[in-house]
Formats: C-alpha cells, sequence, structure tokens
C-alpha cells in the first residue's frame, strides 16, 4: 500500500447469517482520483460503501479511510468523508438554497449562505436555487444532493450508484458534477452497475463479482485483457463491456448468487 493512497482495504469480509457478501476484497484508491467500483446488482458493492463510512462493521480484514481505520477511528473517518446513496437525500419542501444553507449549519460552517451561494453557482444552479426543490428534474436534484455533500470540504466522498432511475440527459449531468469534485482534489469512489459511466469517468476501475475484486486496473489495461478483435482487417479494442462480461461470465439471471440474495438494498443516507 501506498502513502499516496486515500482509500486502503485489504482482506474485508462480510456475511449476512451464512451467506458471504465480501469474500477478502482489497483495493486501494488515489488520492483525487476517481475510482469506479463496477458490478451487477447484488455483487457487495453497497455493502462496502457502508463498512468504509463506518455505516456496518465488517467481519474481517482492515479499511483506512484518509489515514483512519473505519473500526478503531469511526468518528475521524465520518469527519473525513462524504456520502451520497443510490437516492437524493434532499427535502422537496425547502428550496435548493434552503437545502444547503442547512446543512451549512448543521456542519458550523461559517457563511453557510455564502457556501450554498457558491455550490449553486458551481453546480449550475443558480437560476433554480429559489425554487422549491419538489419542482426540479432528477439530474438537478443529483446535482444538489452533490453539492450538499460537498459542504466542509470533505478529502473523501463515495458516490453510490449516484445516477440510478436518471434519463440520459441527468445522467450526463451528475457526470459533469463528478468531473468538477475530482477537478478540485477530492477523491471520489463511485459504485455503478453501467458500464459507460464507469468509461467515462473513472481513472481506474475494479470489478467486484460475487464479493471478490476480479480485476483492478486503468480502463486501458482492462481492455488489454482481450484480444483486438479484427473485422476485415480492421483492428478494434474491446470495450469494457467485452472485457466486464469476459471475466464476469453469463450467469444465468434466474439463479442468483448467494450475494445477490444477502445484499439488502440500500437506504440513501
Amino acid at each position: 500500500m501506498t502513502s499516496e493512497a486515500a482509500i486502503r482495504v485489504a482482506g474485508i469480509t462480510k456475511s449476512y447469517g451464512d451467506a458471504p457478501v465480501l469474500r477478502g476484497v482489497d483495493l486501494e484508491v488515489a488520492r483525487g482520483s476517481i475510482f469506479a467500483l463496477l458490478g451487477s446488482n447484488g455483487a457487495g458493492k453497497t455493502t462496502l460503501v457502508k463498512i468504509l463510512s463506518t455505516l456496518l462493521r465488517a467481519d474481517s480484514g482492515t479499511a483506512v479511510v484518509h489515514g483512519h481505520d473505519v473500526a478503531t477511528q469511526a468518528e475521524r473517518v465520518r469527519e473525513a468523508i462524504s456520502l451520497t446513496g443510490q437516492f437524493a437525500a434532499v427535502d422537496d419542501i425547502l428550496t435548493g438554497r434552503e437545502n444547503l444553507v442547512l446543512v451549512a449549519r448543521l456542519r458550523h460552517v461559517d457563511d453557510p449562505g455564502s457556501t450554498a451561494d457558491e455550490l449553486l453557482a458551481r453546480f449550475a444552479l443558480t437560476e433554480a436555487g429559489g425554487r422549491r426543490v419538489a419542482t426540479y428534474s432528477g439530474g438537478m436534484r443529483r446535482r444538489l444532493d452533490i453539492a450538499m455533500s460537498l459542504i466542509g470540504d470533505p478529502p473523501v466522498v463515495f458516490l453510490d450508484e449516484p445516477t440510478t432511475g436518471l434519463d440520459p440527459q441527468g445522467r450526463l449531468e451528475v457526470w459533469r458534477a463528478v468531473r468538477e469534485i475530482a477537478g478540485g482534489g477530492t477523491t471520489v469512489l463511485l459504485t455503478t452497475q453501467y458500464l459507460e459511466e464507469a468509461e467515462q469517468l473513472a481513472d481506474r476501475i475494479a470489478i467486484l463479482h460475487r464479493g471478490r475484486i476480479i480485476v483492478d486496473g486503468t480502463l486501458a489495461e482492462l481492455k488489454a485483457l482481450l484480444p483486438a478483435a479484427e473485422v476485415q482487417y480492421v483492428e478494434g479494442q474491446p470495450s469494457l463491456e467485452d472485457v466486464f462480461l469476459a471475466l464476469v461470465g453469463d450467469d444465468d439471471p434466474t439463479h442468483p448468487s448467494d450475494s445477490d440474495a444477502a445484499e439488502p438494498a440500500d437506504t440513501h443516507q
């Protein structure tokens, strides 16, 4: 493990009853990077994020976030992170600006109003800032949710399937927001089941399958795992989808794995 890692995970296991979900996960996330954890539903992605954000205790193994052990220094970890779940944790009754001001006050920011205005501008929500969030599109709600997660300048942000349920336009809006986060030097661990999302955003990609990391590398490194296809003398590179399906296989969807059955549905934080 390098000293530049923002997140270090070694041998993490977790079971629900007799059903194992994580079977010895190892990974390392460099500071200031976007790391995509790619996997099918039930692969264990949300369980791992809950462990890293101190919401769940691992059965064995170690995890360190921003230099703090998640098991023995949970409070320090929580001070260093922000977690955005699968559904936007925003108040529909309040305006966008009021949501931001509320969180800024809860985090004891010196000037909540200025902080809210800066984040509205940063995420292209200034014109909508005075409207109730109930009127926002899915993409706008997600951008507001991510903006709220940045209050207090956490060095590490967890985004657990941030584009679930969004239309293509909303997904593009969230992608721009994620790039904005990373551009400011924040470390982002992104879980997703969308292959294109990992391709578009991640500096490094790990595939979690049946509770284990089966491959970890850059997009180019993952593509190099498969031979280039040749069609009519024109060489083509394999896509991330080709790599994912070759490594994971063609599982029968009517017979879920034990981790598919075991991992509970996420609730937004």
